[in-house]
């Protein structure tokens, strides 16, 4: 049957498929607009379904704030060109909107959460159909405050990076964005030695124990001189994985202990995501790339 083109627009404007896709399931389904859009959504499952198997290690990271809450995640997608994409930035601000008004950090169950009428596991695949790319949510992370305890933020140049903190007292503006900023920069692990559990302990004290051994210079030293160098290695490595101990990155005349006692406040908890943070990413010839789309076509 002739399908009229305001039906065609019309699904498209619902949908954001392209003209083909549209008029291709209107044809499948008598003009029917709603079995159309079903049509439309079915195909997009598959389509999403063949790039389950890519490597989405681009996206943006995104920090949303409400009231007592504040949420970091990170969506991903397969190239930093998509993710500067209107569709994909809007896409993110309907996560960030779900993700906030829920409490929950549990990927696969904000996953199943109600967006209208689809969950957001359906929003994203429809989504991916349409822009061409996997596109998943990675990882969500949310604190809660109460009484006088304060957040702090700080996303950096083109959401690439960025970090949520939780102090337990009230600290000026300034200091909460310098702070943040310091974590977003030097990446620290840990925020003191007490917080580094003791399987991690353990498994860096073996790799530089091995190490020590390894060397020809050290393979005839007594146990105890080895061990006492296994832990001056381990003191020295933990004081640079620990946010307390580093240099302030403002003022490196202190550390970050120095600065947040002479603001009497304790950070109690921080969170720092950087897109696309231990995904092995592959290497993609961008020539070949566009020569085989151009041959899909």
């Amino acid at each position: 049957m002739a399908i009229k083109i305001e039906l065609i627009k019309q699904l498209r404007e619902t949908t954001g498929s392209g003209m083909m896709d549209c008029k291709k399931a209107l044809e499948e389904t008598g003009g029917n607009l709603d079995e159309a859009f079903k049509w439309l959504r079915e195909k997009g499952i598959a389509k999403a379904a063949k790039k389950s198997a890519r490597i989405a290690a681009e996206g943006i990271v995104k920090i949303i704030e409400n009231k007592n809450k504040i949420a970091l995640f990170e969506l991903n997608t397969e190239t930093d060109f998509v993710a500067q994409n209107k569709q994909f930035i809007e896409l993110t601000e309907k996560v960030a909107k779900l993700i906030i008004a829920n409490d929950t950090c549990d990927v696969s169950a904000i996953l199943k959460l109600k967006d209208g009428e689809n969950t957001l596991e359906d929003t994203l695949i429809q989504a991916a159909a349409t822009i061409g790319e996997k596109i998943s949510l990675r990882r969500v992370e949310m604190f809660t405050k109460s009484g006088n305890e304060t957040f702090g933020a700080y996303t950096h140049f083109n959401n690439r990076s960025a970090s949520i903190l939780l102090f337990d007292n009230k600290i000026d503006e300034t200091a909460v964005k310098n702070v943040a900023m310091h974590v977003t920069a030097m990446d620290p692990k840990f925020i003191s030695t007490d917080n580094i559990d003791n399987e991690f302990k353990k498994n860096e004290k073996e790799i530089i124990l091995n190490e020590i051994k390894n060397d020809p210079v050290n393979s005839k030293k007594p146990t105890a001189i080895l061990e006492r160098m296994v832990e001056g290695r381990l003191n020295k490595q933990f004081m640079t994985l620990c946010l307390l101990s580093q240099k302030f990155v403002l003022d490196e005349s202190q550390t970050v202990e120095q600065f947040l006692n002479s603001k009497k406040v304790k950070l109690l908890k921080m969170a720092r995501f950087e897109v696309g943070q231990g995904i092995e990413k592959q290497e993609v010839d961008f020539a070949a790339e566009v020569a085989q789309q151009m041959k899909n076509v």
